[in-house]
């Protein structure tokens, strides 16, 4: 860590390479606009990684018409017919017979595809028995990537307005579902080449051929215009990935948590779908109790998506807050749920985090134990280092975000935060200065006998897959006890 960098490859990270151009993207209505452009450029090969994946998604705006067929099933097909040279790989998580290919939507385009001699698919259910493979990237020719949390698939597309009744925002079948927020990233250069080099190595992990590097384009790709540009950056890619047959267990997400949270100074703004990670409470704890310690944001959703994550990790989240209490003697934590004008709940899947003006990382994992080191997990993250325009740029990022959820101006988080020195004093301003949109706080839940149990025996929600195997007396949300350490890693610089 000679050049004051953070990161550590073969601990907090995979690798670091340059990203010449690196953004952001809030949202899937500009994520999906975005990768459709650039997968119409595409000269060589495409890689498409994912968790869940539906053939009747429309790829971009839901009444998208530039000449290519708008659902992505049938977009991939069109790729593949306008272009001879244009290799498609297509890598998803297979959890046997739960699997999306099981789905009247997905099984005509499997059995076309498999035919097709430029078209593979991989259906990857190498893992742990109860693991998944959660990594979301895409790369085209080596040289544009995408990492984050959105997944090609139903119920994903929203705009940032996250209006209560969008025409636009239904199923293929035409039923409407809720507003969603999620958030991935864009890159290009050196660190697109090394996603895609991730990409290869899942690939044949899965029993895919040997994928060789895509030639080099006369032209460089036009970037989007889509998304919050940092500009060139040296970006950090951090992995999850289980102990698994003669694999070894890599937990470089949960050493970037953890170092990310020990460095912070004055604010950690996280958003995250869950809140349920042992190891991540535990390193909140020890900041919050420090007189110095930095304030803690955290936008969650309201309550999970499916009767799994309420049952587990709904009751932790309200274990872990109630046990942090304790801990947070000078009140600077703080959990918050985005709400529509009408304030109906807008659901938070993204998964990023900010550390001061300094530190920005965004990806697949969850602030869970599943994500720290049971689920195949991919993360990147950049530094300011010493460049004031970074700093200023990542502050308006997340003044950027703040703004989304509060329903006001960027301007006006930025105003509010600089007059009253504290973020989380921005947002008890501004959440009910006006209606519409806004955040909520969290409210702890009365919880069930059964659920705490199942909560505190971390029944869904493992720390790795030996754990699936305890027994349950040497398990538990608590096992260890939430307590402080005795000496914490003084913080650098």
């Amino acid at each position: 860590m000679s050049d004051g960098s953070m990161f550590r490859p073969g601990s907090n990270c995979w690798s670091i390479a340059r990203a010449d151009d690196f953004s952001i993207i809030v949202d899937a209505d500009d994520y999906f606009g975005a990768i459709r452009n650039v997968m119409r450029t595409a000269r060589h090969s495409i890689f498409l990684v994912g968790w869940d994946f539906d053939a009747g998604t429309a790829l971009g705006r839901p009444d998208v018409d530039d000449g290519a067929p708008r659902k992505v099933g049938d977009f991939i097909l069109w790729l593949a017919r306008q272009n001879p040279d244009l290799e498609i790989r297509i890598l998803l998580w297979s959890p046997a017979l739960l699997a999306s290919w099981m789905r009247p939507s997905n099984l005509p385009y499997l059995l076309r595809w498999k035919w097709h001699p430029r078209i593979s698919v991989k259906l990857d259910g190498k893992h742990p028995v109860g693991s998944s493979h959660h990594q979301k990237m895409l790369v085209v020719d080596d040289e544009i990537a995408f990492c984050g949390g959105i997944d090609v698939t139903l119920d994903r597309w929203d705009t940032r307005d996250h209006l209560d009744d969008n025409r636009l925002r239904r199923r293929p079948s035409g039923a409407p579902y809720g507003p969603w927020h999620d958030a991935s990233s864009m890159f290009t250069g050196e660190a697109a080449r090394a996603l895609a080099e991730l990409c290869r190595m899942r690939w044949r992990r899965a029993g895919g051929d040997e994928v060789p590097q895509a030639p080099s384009r006369e032209t460089v790709i036009d970037r989007p215009n889509a998304g919050f540009s940092f500009g060139s950056v040296n970006l950090a890619v951090a992995r999850t990935e289980p102990l698994h047959l003669d694999e070894s267990r890599v937990v470089e997400i949960e050493k970037l948590y953890l170092d990310m949270i020990a460095a912070a100074r004055t604010l950690i703004y996280a958003e995250s779908q869950y809140f349920a990670s042992r190891a991540v409470a535990q390193a909140i704890a020890h900041r919050l109790a420090e007189p110095d310690g930095p304030e803690v944001v955290l936008i969650n959703p309201i309550a999970s998506d499916n009767w799994l994550g309420a049952l587990a990790m709904d009751t932790a989240r309200a274990r872990l807050r109630e046990s942090l209490r304790r801990h947070d003697p000078h009140n600077r934590f703080r959990m918050y749920h985005p709400v529509t004008v009408r304030k109906q709940p807008i659901y938070v899947h993204s998964k990023l985090m900010i550390v001061d003006d300094a530190i920005v990382r965004v990806g697949s994992s969850n602030m869970n134990n599943r994500s720290m080191r049971f689920d195949r997990e991919c993360d990147v993250a950049f530094e300011a280092g010493g460049s004031e325009e970074k700093r200023h740029r990542i502050a308006a990022f997340r003044n950027d975000l703040l703004a989304e959820h509060l329903g006001v101006s960027v301007h006006t988080v930025a105003q509010e935060a600089a007059r009253s020195g504290s973020l989380i004093a921005a947002i008890e301003t501004l959440r009910t200065s006006q209606p519409g949109r806004t955040l909520i706080p969290y409210q702890t839940p009365d919880v069930s006998d059964l659920e705490k149990w199942l909560a505190d025996n971390e029944i869904f929600d493992p720390e790795g897959p030996e754990e699936m195997f305890e027994t349950i007396a040497r398990r538990g949300l608590f096992r260890g006890g939430l307590h402080l350490p005795r000496r914490w890693r003084k913080r650098e610089g």
